[in-house]
């Protein structure tokens, strides 16, 4: 044992992690890659895509405290969707393709199978959302984590075409809102749910509330979010998108007015979409007012389109043919003098 081993920090399982990941790193490749993982940074040939006018997107964003429940479960082959999922999801809400993605683990302790599971759901998020994953970064700092524990985040570089990026300015008067539905809590609100179920009750992961339909409480929190991209990149090329409001934390409240311009207010009827049943459980275990939830969780609805009226019936019909199921939820109108950008009937 060499004295940076003694340390705390054990290089040679940094080399075994490399190694477990390799063939899930090369499952991610698409046109635009140059070389492999092992060097100083990623590279990516722009010049390899087809577009006239290129302009670079680029997120970053974590997981959050969502990651102490995936820690509690040993559960941590989906916590790397999430983290995908978080980024891509962003710059298509600005009309991008994602191109190519890195990620970065900090942990007390570098344990390579448990790292590698983690990497496994990277890749699958990648693979899901057309993004290469080129490169990342696993830090082992033992006095900085305790040894069980990590932390998760990633950034992504996406591209679009000039005219077709989606600014605030494109939504008008009249346009259509669409929501696709989430898959539960996604990656937000969970310092709330964490205090609603383990400080103010002592909810056990493995319980299983008549509420959640055989799921355990642990399952239905770990949910991994959803990718959109398949689904709602070919419309942003046939123009048929106006904008879209990726759903995060804040939820409805604070997202959807990101994606339209001042003079305008969002107009959501609520009933017009399925409520995952742990937005239920939670408001009822936690005595939440509607507010709260508005402002905190997705309330099902993961990502939000404005649409032209014109252009409605297309998209739900190719939404519908990739499996999804668009609902209308509302519309956009003349935001009155003093009034929020956003209003939930």
């Amino acid at each position: 044992m060499n004295r940076y081993q003694e340390a705390g920090v054990n290089v040679n399982a940094g080399y075994e992690l490399v190694d477990r990941i390799k063939k899930a790193v090369k499952s991610t490749h698409r046109t635009g890659v140059l070389g492999g993982i092992g060097a100083f940074g990623g590279l990516f040939d722009l010049g390899a895509l087809n577009y006239h006018h290129p302009v670079l997107v680029s997120g970053t964003d974590g997981v959050g405290t969502k990651l102490l429940i995936a820690q509690k479960m040993n559960k941590h082959d989906t916590i790397g969707i999430d983290v995908v999922a978080m980024c891509v999801n962003d710059v298509l809400a600005q009309g991008a393709e994602p191109l190519y993605f890195l990620d970065y683990i900090a942990t007390g302790h570098n344990d390579p199978v448990k790292m590698a599971a983690i990497v496994s759901g990277v890749a699958a998020g990648c693979r899901d959302a057309g993004a290469a994953l080129v490169g990342g970064e696993t830090a082992e700092m033992p006095d900085m984590y305790a040894p069980q524990e990590y932390d998760l985040a990633g950034a992504v570089t996406g591209v679009a075409e000039k005219d077709e990026l989606l600014t605030s300015e494109r939504p008008q008067k009249g346009d259509v809102l669409l929501g696709l539905s989430s898959s539960g809590l996604h990656s937000n609100g969970f310092s709330l749910v964490r205090q609603i179920l383990f400080k103010d009750h002592d909810v056990q992961l493995d319980a299983q509330p008549t509420e959640l339909n055989g799921q355990t409480v642990g399952q239905a929190l770990l949910a991994p979010t959803r990718i959109y991209i398949k689904q709602v990149l070919p419309l942003i090329h046939q123009d048929l998108i106006e904008g879209i409001s990726h759903i995060t934390g804040g939820g409805l409240i604070e997202n959807v007015p990101r994606m339209i311009g001042d003079n305008l207010q969002a107009v959501i009827n609520q009933g017009q979409w399925p409520v995952p049943a742990i937005f239920t459980y939670l408001q009822k275990l936690g005595h939440l007012a509607a507010n709260d939830c508005w402002q905190t969780f997705n309330m099902g609805l993961g990502l939000i389109l404005a649409v032209h009226p014109d252009n409605v019936s297309m998209v739900q019909e190719q939404l519908t043919a990739k499996g999804e199921q668009p609902y209308v939820i509302g519309r956009l109108q003349s935001r009155p003098a003093d009034a929020a950008k956003i209003v939930i009937k």
